[in-house]
């Protein structure tokens, strides 16, 4: 029996679509799920006609292998991707890899790397982006772990990951967990944009009054251009021309407004507290999709709590391209944000992490892929010491263009009452991050009158502290 190239264990439907993937690009395959019923029908449907074979336990799965196995786990993040591991560590031998493609911790991939090398076995945490399609066609591939093994799978990967001009969107991110917390910034860059999106939507919507025609024509005109042509966009667009046959009245406009959200993008709030680390616009994201849960509570509110009840009055199509303004350099601040963050998580947990790279990859495949992601990777291969995407020379000059535009959407929205929390994080941030001195000299007064924590002095050296007693006895 001719031996497979690489195996897939988990057969739902991003399990399914990255196993097609990979056959679809010349290399024979074996499948295994723990339901047997589920992969029967995997095979009797989707595999029928390719170079799959199945294996209905884990001794059989690993039998048809080839050395070294190269092993893609796709079952649910946590505890089962342990139990997996565990069922497959004694059927391994040493050089075969376990590659885990789920959206897990990357304190869980650190943890796992560390307890399987020592074994020889090899252990890549990969983020995976793209969703269903991404998963079948081409998705934005963020693999981090043992290197050997990266190597080892690196003509597999960039045959199945998205292909863009400058190459396919996959590369070694880093050892232990890195491949992993790439990917969980990424989705809360993701959850920034779509936060940001969607209070331009409001915006366009609530105060404009703009009908879904106007609102598909708005979003596919922003599309083609430079700065908001992108997947996110791409798709919103198409949203506002679904219109629901029995009532008549566009789909979006009967979805119920209560966000879910699976965790990567709460992950990415505490790895940023943790590592000191400001991210605000991804914070008012995450912080928007909890307050959208409490539905009940908000309606009853919205029975007592009042709102200025004022219309807007100016040129609709000016305000529009305000708007749109005001999304760019909203955007730009979430982008700026994520790479700061993976920057500092690289420093802190040595992973080495190449930020051009990493911008580059997510150009294709992925859900945040964006045209200005190549001026993203163009700004840090220029300056690879880049403090802050803001103060790449493009995108300083694009806020300082637009910015008396975004604070004036800011003004409209602030005064017909339309909350705009990732926007207003978004500007808070770079009137933060823009000014010499903040109004911390009096929290750190305070601190010091309380509790004797002691401060820094503007006119003596850094790291020379002092107390003072405040009221004298």
């Amino acid at each position: 029996m001719n031996k497979r190239t690489f195996g897939v264990i988990g057969l739902a439907v991003m399990g399914e679509n990255l196993a097609l993937n990979v056959e679809s690009r010349g290399f024979p395959i074996a499948v295994y799920n723990r339901s047997a019923d589920k992969t029967e029908k995997f095979m009797a449907t989707r595999a029928q006609g390719k170079d799959v074979k199945a294996a209905y336990s884990l001794q059989e799965f690993v039998q048809i292998l080839e050395r070294p196995r190269n092993i893609l786990v796709m079952v649910k993040a946590g505890a089962p991707v342990d139990a997996v591991i565990q069922d497959l560590k004694p059927l391994l031998e040493e050089g075969d890899t376990i590659i885990d493609g789920g959206n897990s911790l990357y304190e869980d991939t650190e943890r796992r790397t560390k307890e399987l090398e020592p074994t020889g076995l090899g252990f890549v945490g990969m983020g995976v982006s793209g969703g269903e399609e991404g998963a079948l066609n081409g998705p934005s591939l963020m693999p981090g772990g043992t290197e050997f093994a990266y190597k080892d799978l690196e003509p597999i990967l960039t045959k199945i990951a998205a292909q863009v001009d400058d190459g396919p969107c996959v590369t070694y991110i880093g050892p232990g967990g890195a491949g992993h917390y790439v990917k969980m910034v990424h989705n809360g860059i993701e959850y920034g944009d779509m936060q940001l999106i969607a209070e331009a939507y409001d915006l366009l919507k609530n105060v404009l009054g703009l009908d879904s025609k106007q609102l598909h024509e708005v979003f596919a005109e922003w599309n083609t251009t430079d700065e908001l042509n992108s997947y996110l966009i791409e798709i919103t667009a198409d949203i506002f021309t679904n219109i629901e046959k029995e009532t008549k009245t566009p789909l979006v406009d009967l979805i119920l407004d209560s966000a879910g959200q699976k965790g990567t993008g709460r992950w990415t709030v505490l790895s940023s507290l943790e590592l000191g680390v400001p991210i605000p616009t991804i914070v008012a994201a995450v912080n928007a999709r909890i307050m959208s849960s409490y539905k009940d509570e908000r309606i009853a509110a919205s029975k007592q709590l009042t709102a200025p009840t004022g219309k807007f009055e100016g040129d609709t199509q000016t305000f529009v391209n305000k708007i749109r303004d005001a999304l760019y350099c909203s955007k730009m601040c979430s982008y700026a944000q994520g790479m700061a963050l993976i920057a500092k998580a690289s420093a802190e947990f040595k992973y080495d992490i190449n930020l051009p790279e990493t911008a580059r990859i997510w150009k294709g495949g992925c859900i945040i892929r964006a045209g200005f992601l190549n001026k993203i990777k163009s700004a840090y291969k220029e300056n690879p010491s880049l403090p802050n995407l803001l103060l790449a020379p493009e995108f300083k000059q694009s806020i300082l263009d637009r910015q008396a535009a975004w604070r004036e959407v800011l003004c409209v929205a602030n005064t017909l009452g339309i909350a705009v929390p990732a926007f207003s994080a978004s500007l808070d941030y770079f009137d933060s991050y823009r000014r010499d001195r903040l109004p911390q000299n009096l929290t750190q007064a305070q601190r010091d009158y309380f509790g004797a924590h002691t401060y820094e002095r503007i006119d003596k050296s850094r790291g020379e502290f002092f107390h003072t007693e405040w009221m004298e006895k």
